[in-house]
């Protein structure tokens, strides 16, 4: 078995890419990957989706100012500093993780001003270590990632295995699939799948099939409200609903192959 398999998952706000990131960590991990979980989302709720206690606080990246400049040689949140633009970073993911049931967790966090492509330390910190963790790690890692690839430039699309976006019965999202797959391309980033989430019915399915067509659909997954109750109980959604992860344990399978 390859060591080593890197997943970014998107898609369009609500559709569910946070609850699918948790489930494809869980599934991997069952499959003997070592995981590391990456939230790249501003709207960071993926230790919540892995069941990590309230009580673990776990400190953004981009927040650890006295690391940014002890890397980096600026303050964090200066502009126009001389800054080295590529920390050393290969040290970081051990001591900065957090491991529940084999799942190691590292919240990155963002950028505050001038975007995430701006040239400030805490950008390069940032940029530094998913280069570290996409192009020289030998875990599999699974980015939970905003709506888009604003996380990925050229030097570390290449070392995307693969892109998944989640969508859900609605032509919104699978219209917000079709201009990832745009800006993907661009980025010379061509191996991008679709997870259908929320699917309540065969013509929710007949539905998405029709309207993903050239469009690499992995599979489907039923709208659960087990899910939701362990959302709100701060529970993994595999602990509840365990049709989940079957369903993407399938698909994980086709993205190992």
């Amino acid at each position: 078995m390859d060591e080593s398999i890197k997943l970014a998952i998107t898609g369009k706000g609500g559709v569910g890419k946070t609850t699918v990131a948790a489930l494809m960590c869980r599934a991997l991990s069952q499959e003997g990957y070592r995981v590391v979980a990456v939230d790249a989302d501003p709207d960071a709720n993926l230790s919540s989706a892995l069941g990590f206690p309230e009580h673990i606080e776990i400190t953004p990246l981009v927040e650890m100012k006295e690391l940014i400049e002890e890397r980096t040689g600026a303050p964090a949140g200066s502009s126009g500093a001389v800054f080295k633009l590529n920390p050393k970073v290969d040290d970081l993911p051990e001591k900065l993780w957090k491991e529940r049931d084999g799942i190691r967790l590292l919240l990155m966090g963002t950028v505050q001003h001038g975007g995430h492509g701006c040239m400030c330390p805490e950008g390069a910190m940032l940029k530094s270590m998913i280069q570290n963790l996409l192009l020289f790690r030998k875990e599999a890692v699974v980015m939970d990632m905003e709506a888009g690839i604003e996380h990925l430039g050229r030097a570390t699309a290449q070392a995307v295995d693969r892109l998944v976006v989640v969508v859900e019965p609605g032509k919104r999202s699978i219209e917000t699939a079709r201009k990832i797959k745009e800006l993907a391309e661009d980025i010379h980033l061509s191996k991008v799948s679709l997870v259908a989430n929320k699917v309540r019915s065969e013509e929710d399915k007949s539905f998405l099939r029709e309207h993903t067509t050239g469009l690499d659909l992995l599979g489907f997954l039923p709208f659960d409200d087990a899910i939701m109750q362990a959302d709100m109980k701060r529970l993994p959604p595999w602990e509840l609903s365990p049709q989940a992860l079957d369903e993407i344990k399938d698909m994980a399978v086709k993205l190992i192959k």
